[in-house]
């Protein structure tokens, strides 16, 4: 499975990686202020939503594509991989890292089929999401 818990490390960036843009969705203010935070204190450019709408309108009027979407999976007007699968159809450039804390085998294994890189359990260590959104952006060539 590609799911990491917050009990296993992230391989550490091994180069240096350029600022990335990064999309946090996430409907709990505490969880979006933190990943947002540890994103912009490494240099990247971040924008947030609290819901699947906004983060669809966020995606299709945004200048330029995200490099990477952090999505929680349960949000007030989405309960399921439905706003992965939108991003990855108007965003396929757009790694997603899925997070969760409902992440059961039939869950992890839709993500990965719908081209989520990585699920990620919650609660979420955020020393650990600096090196994942850029191991993220490897992945995808956008460094």
């Amino acid at each position: 499975m590609n799911i990491i818990s917050s009990r296993e490390k992230v391989p550490e960036a091994t180069q240096k990686v350029p600022a990335l843009r990064v999309l946090v969705v996430d409907d709990e203010a505490l969880i979006r202020w933190s990943l947002v935070q540890t994103l912009n204190d490494s240099g990247h450019e971040t924008a947030e939503a609290m819901d699947a709408a906004s983060a669809i309108r966020t995606v299709l009027e945004s200048p330029r594509p995200f490099d990477v979407a952090l999505l929680d999976l349960r949000l007030p007007d989405s309960k399921d991989l439905e706003l992965l699968a939108r991003v990855r159809r108007v965003a396929p450039r757009t790694q997603v890292i899925l997070m969760t804390a409902y992440g059961t085998p039939e869950i992890v294994q839709g993500a990965i089929d719908l081209g989520a890189f990585r699920v990620l359990a919650k609660p979420i260590e955020m020393s650990d999401i600096t090196a994942l959104v850029a191991n993220a952006s490897r992945a995808g060539g956008l460094s």
